[in-house]
């Protein structure tokens, strides 16, 4: 399934910065930023549970926002970009 990660990480204190980090070293483990705190990922039903609860682990829920929606397939039917688009289809060969 694919899915959309946001996230909102209170920075004004040091602890902050450093959940900020963890939260997006997080998400680069299951799939790309498309803008400085949004990533989309590709997970199955275990690895969702899984990163769920790595992130709930991380964030401090009094100060921090999460929010992990599931998107229709195919994602290209639904979404639609305007400006940069930074989406890498990592079902499609890649060429380096």
């Amino acid at each position: 399934m694919d899915i959309l990660v946001c996230y909102d990480v209170n920075t004004e204190e040091r602890e902050g910065r450093r959940r900020l980090r963890h939260v997006a070293n997080a998400c680069k483990s299951y799939g790309q930023r498309v803008q400085k705190s949004i990533f989309e990922c590709r997970v199955n039903e275990m690895q969702y549970q899984a990163f769920c609860a790595k992130l709930s682990k991380i964030i401090d829920k009094n100060t921090d926002s999460l929010r992990l929606y599931r998107l229709r397939s195919p994602r290209e039917d639904h979404i639609d970009v305007f400006g940069i688009d930074s989406y890498v289809d990592f079902d499609e060969p890649l060429i380096v």
